[in-house]
């Protein structure tokens, strides 16, 4: 046994980083374990916590998250602290500035750890609910102990000059060479039966004491918190519920299997070093292919550069070679202009022969003469140079050239091509397109999505471009009406994937109008049901409907339960979507003037008879006209998966031809200056019919159902929905 106590430091070897705290960066002090397993110094923990302190005092201000120079927070840890200050400072802002001590709610402090990067709370105690990691500290103390073995340990009771110590006494955390050591533990007495160890500073307790019950020795281990406990702990504190076991039981069991795995590791030594090894011949290899691949690229490059060379050298000869044709040209023009002067050529040579006085030999020479001066007289009524002084003929055009440079990058079978998800993407308010990658491939680092406007007078293609973390984006300042080609790649490193197909999509008719349901003008609370956002509405067939269809003795229809938007158009283009279950057995849709409202929700029966049914068989046209007159509102039927245009003069007399499958989203545009309104296929953005509207007054969103049916308001594209496509 004291041969145990007494043993010299160990030699600890390769074992540093794990005597490193993560957060400072140097050997444990005084290590505290979190509930995370993990261990931080006690000086780091209270240190990061008063960073939070002061930037909750400091308004979150940049300055505040600056921790003492002794702290080397990473970024990621300093990414979490900004955002638990952010959560701390919305908290403040509803009013909930902490707890008070005597406060019946419990208070969590919740504190990142620099392992494991996640937020660990630490309960109501905060750190005084965490325990000394006397172990690992026993641990760096040998460690700083084989570190400094030239360096000895003094005597703390020795006189001047103080002998080296030979023990330690745990009990009275004091070390002493041999004579003051018997001097202090005399035989026969109490301090005899003391601990004592080979020099040390780590003085330690000898009994471990519950942090929340600080009188309460631990003596239970929790194997749900795998922590150990006291037994006030297990009787009325927070692990009353839990699984116990004995410290004896727990203390053997952590100990065969600690043993067990390091025997384990141990047996498979020749296989980690052979897995060295093989890393090694990994990393000379990767070492030579990346050395081969940057002299197959700079072949690559070399090539393309001969090649612009070359071409470079050609368009420069041509220049030259038209300039030097040019310059004859131009020269001699010059020498026949100059022919022209006084004393000179040919005004010269004619002055000459006008001295000739026989008219004979006159005659002979001035009729050549005449015709050389009316060509040089011609030519100066109508000057034109003899070569053009501009080489646009020699201009070179690199734009495409340029763009397939600027897209030059490394291609790889192994980075998967994205598609885009149409189902997923949306064109509303804004452009939403998402992607997905359906292989196993390694996924790409970043995309680029780049989008361009269809548009036939533009003869080439302008991309505009945008790179993405996520696999989704949402896309905003898009002209409306107008169509857009949309495609993505993705990246991982200097490594690109070819580009996706294509998709193109097709901005609404006019800007985006919000409203929500009217839950006040008319609303029928018996027959629809509104969700509390007031973004659907729901009619559901019950007892009300079945009373009702006892009037169809007399010949007449059950009512419709119509509701309107809360807000109102004066002007201008508005378009607005919305969804229509299925299951929907009636629904009307289209809008209704605000000096019809109340004839639209007064009209408490609709006492049309069956014989004016449009399909009831009768082709005078006189049912239609009644049909249309006793409508307050412009309106188009939807139900039981169909659209049906309405009748008009123009409209097909076969009834099939007028019914048209229901798309899954259904969009109106209200046009107030021409008085005109659209119903359309919001997904293709199409327009299945279009009728004219009296436009006088203010114009509402108005909707009619009957039996069971709902209808859902395309809700606005956000930064939520990027995200939510991101998680998918």
């Amino acid at each position: 046994m004291e041969s145990d106590r007494l043993e010299s430091p160990i030699a600890i070897k390769g074992i540093e980083r794990e005597l490193i705290c993560p957060a400072c960066k140097e050997l444990f002090t005084h290590p505290l374990i979190l509930p995370c397993q993990h261990n931080i110094c006690h000086k780091c923990v209270k240190e990061i916590l008063f960073a939070f302190e002061d930037s909750f005092a400091d308004g979150g201000s940049e300055s505040s998250n600056q921790s003492s120079p002794r702290i080397r927070i990473a970024a990621s840890s300093m990414d979490r602290i900004d955002r638990i200050n952010r959560a701390a400072s919305q908290r403040r802002s509803f009013g909930c500035r902490g707890r008070k001590r005597n406060s019946l709610t419990p208070r969590s402090t919740l504190f990142p750890c620099p392992s494991c990067q996640r937020d660990i709370d630490l309960g109501e105690r905060g750190i005084n609910g965490l325990f000394r990691n006397f172990t690992l500290e026993t641990i760096v103390e040998r460690y700083r102990q084989a570190a400094r073995a030239a360096i000895a340990i003094m005597c703390d009771f020795c006189k001047p000059p103080a002998q080296e110590s030979t023990k330690s006494c745990m009990d009275c955390s004091a070390s002493y060479c041999n004579p003051c050591f018997k001097i202090h533990h005399p035989w026969g007495t109490a301090k005899a039966q003391h601990e004592y160890v080979g020099p040390t500073t780590n003085f330690r307790p000898k009994i471990l004491m519950c942090p929340e019950h600080e009188m309460e020795r631990v003596n239970m281990y929790c194997e749900i918190c795998r922590r150990p406990v006291c037994h006030l702990c297990k009787l009325g504190g927070g692990h009353a519920n839990h699984r116990v076991t004995t410290m004896s039981t727990a203390y053997k069991t952590l100990k065969e299997k600690l043993s067990k795995d390091i025997e384990y590791l141990i047996s498979k030594e020749s296989q980690v070093k052979a897995h060295i090894t093989q890393l090694d011949l990994l990393m000379k290899e990767t070492e030579c292919n990346s050395e081969r691949a940057k002299q197959e690229a700079s072949q690559s490059f070399e090539k393309l550069y001969c090649v612009l060379e070359e071409k470079k050298s050609a368009a420069l000869r041509a220049i030259e070679t038209s300039k030097n044709i040019r310059m004859e040209k131009l020269q001699t023009q010059v020498e026949e202009y100059q022919g022209l002067l006084e004393n000179n050529g040919l005004v010269g040579y004619a002055q000459e022969v006008l001295k000739e006085t026989d008219p004979s030999c006159f005659v002979q020479t001035a009729k050549q003469l005449h015709v050389r001066i009316q060509k040089a007289t011609e030519s100066l009524r109508s000057f034109t140079p003899a070569a053009a002084t501009t080489f646009e003929d020699f201009v070179v055009d690199t734009a495409k050239q340029e763009d397939i440079l600027g897209d030059l990058s490394f291609h790889s079978n192994g980075l998967e091509i994205p598609e885009i998800n149409e189902e997923q993407s949306r064109m509303y308010n804004k452009a939403l397109i998402s992607w997905e990658c359906s292989g196993k491939t390694d996924s790409a680092d970043i995309y680029v999505l780049e989008y361009h406007k269809l548009n036939k007078e533009e003869e080439s293609v302008t991309w505009q471009k945008t790179e993405v973390c996520g696999k989704s984006k949402v896309l905003s300042d898009l002209d409306d009406d107008s169509s857009y080609a949309f495609r993505v790649r993705g990246y991982k490193g200097s490594i690109c994937s070819p580009w996706s197909q294509e998709v193109i999509m097709r901005t609404p008719p006019a800007p985006v109008f919000s409203f929500l349901f009217d839950d006040k003008c008319g609303y029928n609370n018996e027959h629809l049901e509104l969700n509390p956002r007031r973004t659907s509405v729901e009619s559901r067939a019950g007892f009300p409907l079945l009373l009702g269809s006892e009037r169809l003795q007399v010949g007449c229809f059950t009512t419709l339960d119509y509701i309107i938007g809360d807000t109102g158009i004066a002007k201008g283009k508005h378009f607005w979507a919305f969804n229509v279950e299925a299951y929907s057995y009636l629904v009307k849709v289209g809008v209704v003037p605000s000096s019809k409202i109340q004839k639209l929700f007064h009209n408490t029966s609709d006492v049309i008879s069956p014989r004016y049914e449009q399909d009831s068989g009768h082709d005078s046209g006189s049912e239609d006209t009644f049909f249309d007159s006793s409508q307050p509102c412009t309106l188009v039927t939807l139900g039981m998966k169909k659209f049906f245009i309405p009748t008009t003069p123009a409209a097909p007399k076969d009834p099939a031809s007028r019914i048209l499958p229901l798309p899954s989203c259904l969009g109106v545009c209200l046009d107030c200056d021409r008085g005109r309104v659209g119903f359309y296929d919001a997904g293709r953005m199409k327009c299945l019919y279009e009728c004219e509207v009296d436009c006088s007054g203010l114009m509402y969103p108005a909707f009619a159902l009957m039996g069971s049916a709902a209808v859902h308001l395309e809700e606005p594209v956000t930064a939520k929905d990027r995200e939510y496509h991101d998680d998918i």
